[in-house]
């Protein structure tokens, strides 16, 4: 387990922040004792808690063309047939992992091929389990292409969530089960595929970015 590079500097920060509380009231309070172990207690809880949001988990698997991995840790909160407009402009099937801010937040290729499309939305900060929030909140999209099958992948920011990081580009190679994103304290990774994709979640269900299968494509 690693701690992800997004979250150095807050880190840092946070720990600064926090190491200047406790030493400004152990100089200006040195008798309150009471007040310095609980503001201890507090800081250590709280740094931890941030601590947990950057985790890294090594996760390595490639299981070829035939399925899709799953893009995010979450919760499966939506498998529909939806329109997509941006970029397919007709329908598609939709598979949304909504992210606790107790999740990893690595997201992550779910088909292994290139990155024929890319871009970056600027919008509102609804709920991220809001319906309107696939199309009205700031979020990326992202394309992989890989001969025979073609995924998008969209990140989704949410009322707490508001810094979406994408590294992806078009021209990239993407590897399955590789990162391609981090989404800070949660929010949504919604996936499209196509109709004949054989869904193997169901809703309501803990999935694992890189780990868990999403979707089988028929042969």
């Amino acid at each position: 387990m690693t701690i992800h590079r997004e979250g150095h500097r807050i880190l840092l920060t946070l720990l600064i922040v926090l190491a200047i509380i406790n030493v400004s009231l152990f100089s200006l309070f040195p008798d309150a004792c009471l007040a310095q172990k609980l503001t201890g207690v507090a800081s250590f809880i709280i740094f931890i808690l941030v601590l947990q949001f950057f985790r890294s988990p090594n996760r390595t698997q490639n299981l070829g063309d035939d399925w899709v991995l799953c893009p995010a840790d979450g919760k499966i909160v939506a498998i529909e047939e939806v329109d997509e407009p941006e970029y397919y402009k007709g329908k598609r099937k939709q598979v949304s992992v909504f992210m606790s801010p107790l999740n990893v937040h690595v997201n992550r290729y779910s088909i292994s091929g290139t990155v024929t499309y890319f871009k970056y939305h600027e919008g509102l900060y609804l709920v991220a389990s809001h319906p309107k929030s696939s199309t009205e909140n700031e979020r990326t999209t992202v394309v992989v292409e890989n001969g025979k099958r073609s995924v998008l992948l969209r990140q989704i920011a949410g009322a707490v969530a508001r810094r979406i990081v994408t590294y992806a580009r078009v021209g990239d190679e993407a590897k399955q089960g590789g990162e391609f994103g981090f989404i800070k304290f949660g929010s949504r990774v919604d996936i499209f595929m196509p109709l004949d994709a054989e869904v193997q979640v169901k809703l309501g269900e803990v999935v694992k970015g890189g780990i868990t299968i999403i979707a089988k494509f028929p042969r």
